[in-house]
């Protein structure tokens, strides 16, 4: 009788362990109660949607062609790199370079001089660089091609694979960013994920996002922007998993072997 009350209570046991690690689905899904008749961007808000802004420390490639090469020559940072040296005889090979802002917001054009771009997106800066070189190729306006070249985000925490990933694109949304990373894990808490942002005058701030709410595309940090860190914090499954370490998990795993093996033994010698 007593045997039974045993198996029975370790049946209890592990049925309370295995029922308290299941996650509810409402605390996994994202964009809950989402109503798909009215719940939708129109092109209107879709058009408004902020791109990328310059910060101090990108770093810009910014690169202009014309049929006038030689004249768009001047206005492209180059600079010569070696490339062959046989028998003392040089040959070089331009090299684009990248500009930096700085912190003032500046960069150092060629030609054109001190260029505030802090807060410009690349089509605010595009237009700014072919309103300045139109009279330059007499009206022509230059081909311009802008790019951020350091745009990365860091997405660390309950994540399948934590690290720094980059895009060549205007935008990166958060789900981008989690999606990078190979998505949450089961124990991520999806309504509790933080963003740290670093403003253009150096400060810092945190902006905790819900993924199960549907309201999430009208966050500050549903767009992330260059440099930003995505925390996803660990639930208290997780938590709770990481008082034990590796001794207590595996004598745990011994006492629960040995429980087993002594209610066999014991119901065979009863028998």
């Amino acid at each position: 009788m007593s045997s039974n009350k045993s198996t029975l209570s370790l049946f209890f046991i592990l049925c309370v362990l295995l029922l308290s690690s299941c996650a509810p689905v409402k605390n996994i899904a994202y964009f809950q109660k989402l109503d798909t008749k009215t719940d939708s961007l129109n092109q209107n808000q879709v058009s408004d949607i902020e791109k990328a802004r310059f910060k101090p420390q990108d770093l810009i490639s910014i690169i202009v062609v014309t049929t006038q090469p030689e004249t768009s020559r001047i206005y492209n940072l180059i600079t010569p790199s070696v490339s062959d040296n046989i028998s003392n005889n040089l040959t070089s090979q331009p090299v684009l370079q990248n500009y930096l802002v700085d912190y003032d917001g500046n960069i150092d054009f060629p030609v054109l001089g001190k260029l505030h771009v802090q807060g410009k997106t690349r089509k605010e800066l595009l237009l700014l660089l072919q309103e300045k070189l139109a009279s330059a190729f007499n009206n022509e306006l230059p081909i311009i091609t802008i790019r951020i070249t350091n745009y990365s985000v860091d997405v660390v925490g309950e994540v399948v694979r934590p690290g720094k990933f980059n895009t060549i694109n205007d935008r990166m949304t958060i789900f981008d960013g989690i999606a990078m990373a190979g998505d949450l894990t089961i124990y991520g808490k999806r309504e509790n994920v933080k963003v740290l942002r670093e403003n253009a005058d150096g400060s810092k701030k945190f902006i905790t996002v819900n993924l199960n709410d549907k309201n999430i595309i009208n966050s500050p940090a549903y767009y992330l922007e260059q440099n930003d860190v995505v925390y996803v914090e660990p639930n208290k499954s997780r938590s709770n998993a990481s008082h034990f370490g590796a001794a207590e998990s595996f004598g745990i795993s011994a006492l629960s072997i040995l429980i087993s093996i002594s209610s066999l033994m014991f119901n065979v010698l009863k028998n």
